[in-house]
């Protein structure tokens, strides 16, 4: 079967209905349910069936999956409009050799460093403000979060946007003489963290700190620009070309996080995510999660028509998924053309949008059982809580995940159309063993190779980002007063706003 033939295969199948699903394929949950790792996927609440997961499986051949994930993993180029390499499984040992080897070095440079901090070489560090934007910021503020609320090591601030009112909040409360700031910036160029960078410094410098740039440490695949800037060479630690932003914080982005919960920790979450790897490298597509996950996706993006996907944490640690999966998710795959130049013609990213269970439940969880859109939802949760508290907690919010849910399967008809359920929406629930640096390393690693295997479906590059430089061309170009002629709006916007200094 070859592309072509699959897609049609999958259109003009006849589309079943979930709660029938489970009658007629009595070995639904051994076919799809995944245990990887610490973490449970359950696919079997999706419509796929034997039927639409054969089709997947001959698409996943004839778009060659297989050697695309084995180029990755060997450091060929998968990245071809930048003609670069993604190497961020590098980062974990899984990769080629001198990749891991490079990776493994540049980590020993990292635990150095963290290991100089603790003996206090930069003098009394009690707090850490952690300046960058996108994946230099998403995901150590997602570590952070996540896994540091009691490491009681040192309190962590992450700071991204270029609104002044972030970093103020950030900064207060901190003592100078205490604070030490990490820079993250692959080019050491962008526009946002520099200016948030040269705020903070003169905030150091007025809180009376002798040497500021004695207390900035910089992370960045450009350390020459680091140097130029005013960093120490033995502060600065560098990360691969071949490492992107929404892929880096098993590099040296991942510092703040390493120095907040601690080496150890940071070792658990690359052996977590490690596991992961060798689970998407080794496992046949029919019983390999992120593969059955991309399945589920392309499925409800292709031939469902739907154009949101939905996910809910159901864990006060992980309510920072959502945000972070945005930029993974969108910024990879929210493409429109093929690796060739050509046009996709398919859906490609859906909009990954969602929050936090229980509070979803009373503002958005009304669309999904009763609105006019099918959403797919994903569940995560974790067996075991993290608090002292009454286990009924815990209890009712499992209880709550898995109810809404089969809630959103089963429906419930009502001679009452106000009261009348639908049913048939379909949800994915991973469940974790617990919150811990080796299960969220393998989490954010599957949702990593998820995205790759929706790229490889697609025909399309999910590790460049070219949709966000237009936007950020014509600010620069705005700000260094150039003349352009804008939309009448957008210029009446800027004499409104900045009057004549929008004009300079």
């Amino acid at each position: 079967m070859d592309e072509n033939q699959a897609w049609a295969a999958l259109e003009t199948a006849p589309r079943p209905i979930l709660t029938s699903l489970f009658a007629a394929e009595p070995d639904r949950l051994d076919r799809l349910v995944v245990e990887e790792a610490g973490l449970r996927f359950d696919f079997s609440k999706t419509h796929l069936d034997g039927g639409s997961t054969d089709a997947f499986a001959a698409l996943a051949e004839a778009r060659d999956l297989a050697a695309a994930r084995e180029a990755l993993f060997a450091g060929r180029p998968v990245n071809p409009t930048e003609g670069r390499a993604a190497e961020h499984s590098a980062e974990r040992g899984q990769g080629a050799p001198e990749s891991v080897a490079r990776a493994a070095n540049l980590h020993a440079r990292m635990r150095a460093l963290i290991d100089a901090i603790e003996a206090e070489a930069f003098g009394p560090v009690r707090h850490v403000v952690h300046i960058g934007i996108g994946g230099s910021a998403l995901g150590p503020d997602f570590l952070i979060d996540a896994l540091g609320r009691d490491s009681g090591r040192y309190e962590t601030a992450v700071v991204s946007n270029v609104d002044g009112a972030a970093l103020e909040e950030a900064l207060a409360g901190f003592d100078p003489h205490t604070t030490l700031i990490a820079i993250a910036s692959k080019t050491f160029t962008t526009t946002e963290t520099m200016l948030n960078a040269r705020s903070a410094l003169a905030w150091l410098e007025q809180g009376g700190v002798a040497d500021p740039y004695g207390r900035v440490v910089a992370l960045t695949a450009s350390p020459e620009r680091a140097v130029e800037f005013g960093v120490d060479e033995t502060r600065i630690l560098p990360f691969a070309e071949s490492v992107g932003g929404r892929y880096s914080l098993w590099s040296a982005i991942g510092f703040p996080a390493a120095l907040a919960l601690g080496w150890e920790a940071f070792e658990q979450l690359l052996e977590g995510a490690a596991a992961m790897d060798r689970h998407f490298r080794l496992a046949p597509p029919r019983s390999n999660a992120p593969v059955l996950a991309a399945f589920a996706d392309r499925y409800y993006a292709n031939v469902r028509g739907c154009e949101t996907r939905a996910v809910f944490a159901y864990d006060e640690r992980l309510r920072l998924l959502p945000s972070y999966l945005q930029q993974l998710e969108m910024e990879s795959n929210g493409k429109s053309v093929k690796l060739d130049g050509s046009p996709v013609r398919r859906a490609t990213a859906p909009i990954t949008w969602g929050g936090v269970g229980t509070d979803a439940q009373h503002a958005v969880f009304q669309l999904l059982h009763q609105g006019t859109h099918l959403v797919p939802v994903e569940f995560v949760a974790a067996v075991e809580p993290d608090h002292a508290l009454d286990e009924d907690h815990h209890r009712q919010l499992l209880i709550n995940c898995f109810a809404q849910g089969a809630a959103l399967m089963a429906g419930k008809a009502s001679e009452d159309p106000h009261r009348s359920y639908p049913g048939d929406r379909p949800s994915t629930t991973i469940l974790l063993d617990r919150v811990d640096p080796f299960t969220l390393g393998a989490l954010i690693a599957f949702y990593e190779h998820r995205t790759f295997a929706n790229a490889v479906l697609l025909g399309i590059n999910p590790f460049d980002q070219f949709g966000v430089e237009l936007g950020k061309a014509m600010a620069k170009a705005m700000d260094g007063g150039e003349a352009i002629d804008f939309d009448p709006s957008t210029q009446a916007l800027i004499d409104r706003a900045l009057g004549s200094e929008g004009r300079e």
